[in-house]
């Protein structure tokens, strides 16, 4: 169980790293939005190139973040039941749940995303657009993400365990506020 751990340990590490530097694409999308913006309106140049590469980062950032989300605990929960369980009862429905649904679900969607994914590689698929980006470096984002997502399922299922073993404690499973 101890090495369990460590390696839950490392997918928190993996999903920290990532969550705090995707975090970074938010801004970046805003700049290029700002600067696109500016250069349409000021100096009559456009191009769709800017505005895919705002969809782009936006749906980075909306995939990558959800394992660090799911490490924090900051996921949608309706607590309305769940809440009011002793954390032990809370811990089984956690692990029940993440083997039964996240976990299976996950690797579904990352499995067959990949069909998609390498056929945009290997037609070298572009936008329709003018001026459009190529489109498998987004499809990647789809498998990535979700790889990410089961392995910190797999996390939270293995520290939910080490729980009720004794090696946890439970502060590790309550929200945390920013900054933590």
């Amino acid at each position: 169980m101890k090495t369990l751990l460590s390696v839950a340990r490392a997918i928190d590490r993996l999903n920290e790293l990532v969550g705090r530097g995707v975090s970074w694409l938010g801004l970046a999308a805003v700049v290029i939005c700002a600067a696109a913006a500016l250069a349409r309106y000021a100096f009559n140049i456009g191009s769709n190139a800017w505005l895919e590469i705002q969809w782009y980062l936006n749906a980075a950032v909306f995939l990558l973040v959800a394992g660090y989300t799911l490490k924090r605990h900051e996921h949608v929960r309706i607590d309305a039941i769940y809440g009011h369980l002793p954390q032990r009862v809370q811990a089984w429905i956690d692990i029940v749940g993440g083997i039964l649904m996240l976990l299976p679900a996950t690797i579904i969607i990352a499995w067959y995303s990949w069909p998609s994914l390498v056929n945009s590689y290997r037609i070298s698929e572009y936008s329709s657009d003018p001026g459009g980006l190529i489109r498998w470096p987004v499809r990647l984002l789809i498998p990535v993400a979700f790889a990410l997502l089961a392995l910190q399922g797999a996390s939270e299922i293995i520290k939910r365990a080490g729980f009720l073993k004794g090696l946890v404690p439970a502060s590790e499973f309550e929200k945390k506020g920013h900054g933590t």
